[in-house]
């Protein structure tokens, strides 16, 4: 078998792969593969249909954005993809990002990297405690359960959200469930967002519901860039009705000095660093593999999407 992989994986996946299959990194054999591994690729219909031999789109993580899932259907490709396994390292960032955005971290090494003259502990650096705040999460799965346990369990929050789908998983996380996305950011002092990007959620944090938010409010965004209306956002902290935000993924990654939110003092931005530990890599791509080697041999993922699910 031939499986088509130009971005990295973790050093276990990548040798457990080399043990069934040839890795095909030259897009110029694109057409060669029955597989490709997929991380942060584009695959449009016009660059599948050069992969006339394909059987599987491995997604590294979840999400397939970006991919043609009509084509996918149409040509029976299955799109797998290994949800789970890095959930812990996510929900560990979103409380990372909230600390660092409370406490002003990024804007505090920038001050003392600059070289600029400053004081010990400076007004412009006073910062808040996560303890005790409400924490709002747009979508209730399970990166965000698990970061609603360390929120209640490690920093006494009341967690609250809002999921169409809300589960009793949620509840038992400590979540407690409210109406309308807009009901949660009326009451949240800080509000995480884990969404799939589907033509429903696209640009479903804009301006409109940005009006909703506490004064004040600090936003985390770690599932895809293209939930959030960028220049909305950008509006939202110079208007100060936000007072910051963390974001990992973005509309254009990955991000560059061009997009105006990226330098702005009240901001955090990161690389789509949330699944990007050792741990995390190693268990999704081996999984991933495995799960290739069992379609290619015949038999049926674990994981699978479907265009109906998008």
């Amino acid at each position: 078998m031939k499986v088509f992989l130009c971005e990295s994986i973790h050093p276990a996946a990548l040798e457990l792969l080399k043990t069934r299959a040839e890795v095909i990194e030259d897009w110029s054999r694109l057409s060669e593969a029955d597989a490709i591994i997929n991380r942060n690729l584009q695959l449009p219909r016009e660059t599948l249909e050069k992969a006339p031999r394909l059987r599987v789109i491995a997604i590294h993580g979840t999400g397939c954005d970006g991919i043609d899932m009509e084509y996918c259907n149409e040509k029976g490709i299955t799109v797998l993809y290994v949800p789970f396994l890095n959930a812990d390292s996510v929900a560990e960032l979103i409380v990372t990002l909230s600390l660092a955005l409370l406490r002003k971290i990024a804007y505090a090494d920038r001050l003392v990297t600059s070289g600029a003259p400053i004081a010990n502990a400076p007004e412009c650096l006073f910062g808040n405690e996560l303890g005790g705040k409400t924490f709002g999460l747009i979508g209730c799965g399970d990166i965000a359960r698990r970061a609603a346990r360390i929120l209640t369990g490690g920093f006494r929050c009341r967690v609250i959200g809002y999921d169409p789908f809300f589960s009793p998983k949620a509840a038992e996380a400590g979540i407690e469930p409210f109406p309308s996305i807009d009901a949660v950011l009326e009451q949240a002092d800080l509000f995480s967002i884990s969404v799939h990007l589907t033509k429903d959620t696209a640009h479903f944090i804009n301006a409109e519901r940005l009006a909703h938010c506490k004064p004040g409010a600090l936003l985390i965004n770690t599932s895809r860039g293209g939930v959030v209306d960028e220049k909305a956002l950008y509006d939202a902290l110079i208007g100060k009705r936000l007072g910051g935000a963390a974001c990992d993924v973005w509309e254009h990654e990955p991000p560059t000095v061009e997009n105006p939110l990226v330098g702005l003092t009240n901001v955090i931005a990161t690389p789509h660093l949330g699944a990007n530990t050792d741990e995390a890599l190693r268990r999704v791509g081996v999984r991933m593999v495995e799960q290739i080697f069992t379609v290619l041999d015949g038999g049926k993922a674990e994981y699978v999407y479907t265009e109906a699910q998008l």
